[in-house]
């Protein structure tokens, strides 16, 4: 693939502004990059060099932009990380987080995020996790860019109706505990405790 069939491919699923430096490291860094249907377990992922192939990434297809962009940056970060101590350090540890935060510093800079997302993602760079998935703050800033409108948000609902989570379970909202939800599994007959940005369909009664 040449670099000029790269960016036109990265142009359809991150800001344009930030096409050729993203592009950039994909060539200089040797990664394969591939865009994979939604999965509910990641947004992206990274395989290290392995049995002959290189280095691969993928990310979802269905991201906004600006998610897709973070996500990207999470996975070229793995990279990075694995050039330079191969597999003697956690995946999410000190080193990953310095260097997603040296590549993140990078994509800033082309202010190609809105004020919202810009100050969330400020925030969760001073210790990045696992995932973008698992700060509130910043996943429920991004995702009020999201296209998609088939799911709501568990916090948008009144309390006491019953929804589906997609792995099919049905549920009654309760009270928030904390951080979640206490909710009642009418099938099972259990309660789960549920983050407030899991993404439900709202079921009539």
């Amino acid at each position: 693939m040449t670099r000029d069939q790269l960016e036109k491919g990265l142009a359809k699923y991150i800001p344009l502004p930030a096409v050729p430096l993203l592009a950039q490291w994909v060539i200089e860094f040797g990664a394969h990059l591939r865009i994979t249907k939604a999965r509910n377990s990641k947004l992206g992922d990274y395989r290290h060099p392995y049995a002959g192939e290189g280095h691969r990434i993928t990310v979802n297809h269905n991201l906004n932009p600006y998610s897709f962009l973070i996500t990207l940056v999470h996975e070229m970060a793995h990279l990075t990380t694995w050039n330079k101590y191969r597999n003697k350090v956690s995946p999410h540890g000190p080193e990953w987080k310095n260097e997603y935060k040296i590549l993140m510093r990078e994509v800033v800079k082309l202010k190609v995020f809105p004020l919202d997302i810009y100050n969330a993602l400020v925030a969760y760079m001073q210790n990045p996790a696992a995932s973008s998935c698992s700060d509130e703050d910043l996943l429920r800033t991004l995702r009020k860019y999201d296209v998609n409108k088939e799911f709501e948000h568990l916090e948008e609902l009144p309390d006491n109706s019953l929804f589906a989570l997609d792995n099919g379970m049905v549920m009654r909202k309760g009270p928030k505990s904390r951080k979640r939800y206490k909710c009642y599994e009418v099938n099972l007959r259990r309660y789960y405790m549920v983050s407030p940005l899991a993404e439900v369909k709202r079921l009539e009664e």
